[in-house]
């Protein structure tokens, strides 16, 4: 073994035990992973992101008021807000507004934000997502 050779492994055998402890520190530190059983069945009449994103919004008149263009879920999880897009054409001009998730109600393919009118939702401020 040559020199250098010989001083890198003796920089590992150094190094190890404080990459070790570190490890091992944030191994302990870390959440516990709770394993629990899901009740399929309910689960089955969710509603996918993916079939929720893109959703046309109306009011309970059936007015078209914009369309979801994407889901905010906070760090713990939990889906609270949908990001709408109202006015504009084909997407050339349109604003993103933030609506509480748990007003909107779901017919099929369809949301509906009951009592929602296009000047309220543009009177809404805008929404812009975090660079990054």
């Amino acid at each position: 073994m040559n020199k250098f050779a010989s001083a890198a492994a003796i920089g590992l055998l150094v190094a190890a035990p404080a990459v070790l402890d570190r490890a091992i520190a944030q191994t302990a530190s870390a959440p516990e992973i709770v394993i629990m059983k899901v009740d399929t069945v309910k689960l089955a009449h969710a509603y996918r992101g993916s079939k929720v994103i893109g959703a046309t919004v109306k009011n309970n008149a059936g007015e078209t008021i914009g369309k979801v263009d994407d889901i905010i879920i906070r760090p713990d999880d939990r889906v609270l807000f949908a990001v709408l897009s109202v006015g504009g054409f084909l997407g050339i001009g349109d604003k993103l507004v933030v609506v509480p998730y748990e007003q909107l109600t779901f017919n099929g393919e369809q949301a509906v934000l009951p009592g929602g009118t296009k000047e309220g939702l543009k009177a809404l401020p805008e929404f812009k997502y975090r660079a990054g």
